[in-house]
């Protein structure tokens, strides 16, 4: 299965310029743990509640630009649902923003593949059974 069948494609995201008190209202408004950084479409970097918890106390005058890691673990729309999972399993993220050259597409998490399990476990006896 395609990573395209499985990402989320409607993503928020933030910019450079965003501090970091709205980078974390943001996530709480989503329920999600990271925020892509994009300009123009293009991808820049990630933020993830971690980093924000490292500079509690100063969200509000911090910026995205200044905590976010530019150095991002992605994947191509093209890859396979298994080596998504492998990646983040590698690196130990719960999450992959899906780019296609440098334009951010989508999002795939660890919620948005065990959806994608059980949508598939629960076709089994289906197809088992015909």
């Amino acid at each position: 299965m395609k990573i395209t069948h499985v990402m989320t494609a409607s993503v928020v995201t933030t910019t450079r310029r965003t501090s970091l008190a709205r980078a974390l209202a943001a996530m709480h408004a989503g329920n999600f743990r990271r925020l892509p950084v994009v300009e123009n479409g293009k991808l820049l970097g990630i933020i993830t509640e971690r980093d924000l918890r490292e500079h509690s106390g100063y969200l509000v005058v911090t910026k995205v630009g200044a905590v976010m890691r530019s150095a991002v673990i992605t994947v191509a729309p093209e890859a396979s649902v298994e080596d998504a999972v492998r990646t983040m399993l590698e690196h130990k993220i719960g999450g992959l923003p899906v780019v296609d050259g440098d334009r951010l597409v989508g999002m795939v998490t660890t919620t948005d593949v065990m959806r994608a399990f059980v949508q598939m476990s629960e076709s089994l006896p289906e197809v088992l059974n015909a």
